[in-house]
């Protein structure tokens, strides 16, 4: 019983196959408050708190709503309500020294708190609106489009 852990693990990562291109996991959806909706190759996906979030991932909250969004580097993203979000490139890869942070506000309000991208490589990260591309320099800030 004591091996199981480490078993489970390896099964549910060998069964999931490596992770190529736009379905790379990149974050999860650590909280949800209402209705928030995760458009994903076409169709359309009810989110739930603990989902993985893919790199071409969009996410849609309603009026009311909101979702915590956390990355693999520890970056966290927070989509208010009536928020349009894309994520549109994402690479944490410290071994090699790749980093990229790109996501798209179409709409709505967000919060977004460094992690180790924003550290490491903050010339490497994007928030993009309809109107501006926000260059990060700092640690936190909180970004609206209409």
């Amino acid at each position: 019983m004591r091996h199981f852990p480490s078993a489970a693990l390896i099964a549910i990562c060998c069964a999931a196959g490596p992770a190529v291109g736009q379905d790379e996991q990149v974050a999860i959806l650590k909280t949800l408050s209402g209705t928030v909706t995760v458009v994903r190759n076409g169709g359309n996906l009810s989110a739930t708190k603990g989902m993985a979030l893919l790199k071409s991932d969009k996410l849609i909250s309603d009026a009311g709503a909101s979702g915590g969004i956390v990355f693999a580097d520890g970056t966290m993203f927070t989509a208010g309500p009536s928020s349009v979000i894309e994520i549109r490139n994402y690479v944490f890869e410290p071994r090699e020294s790749r980093y990229a942070f790109s996501v798209y506000l179409a709409r709505g309000t967000a919060i977004y708190s460094s992690g180790k991208i924003g550290r490491l490589a903050p010339q490497s990260v994007e928030v993009n609106t309809p109107r501006a591309t926000v260059g990060v320099r700092g640690t936190r800030f909180i970004v609206t489009a209409d």
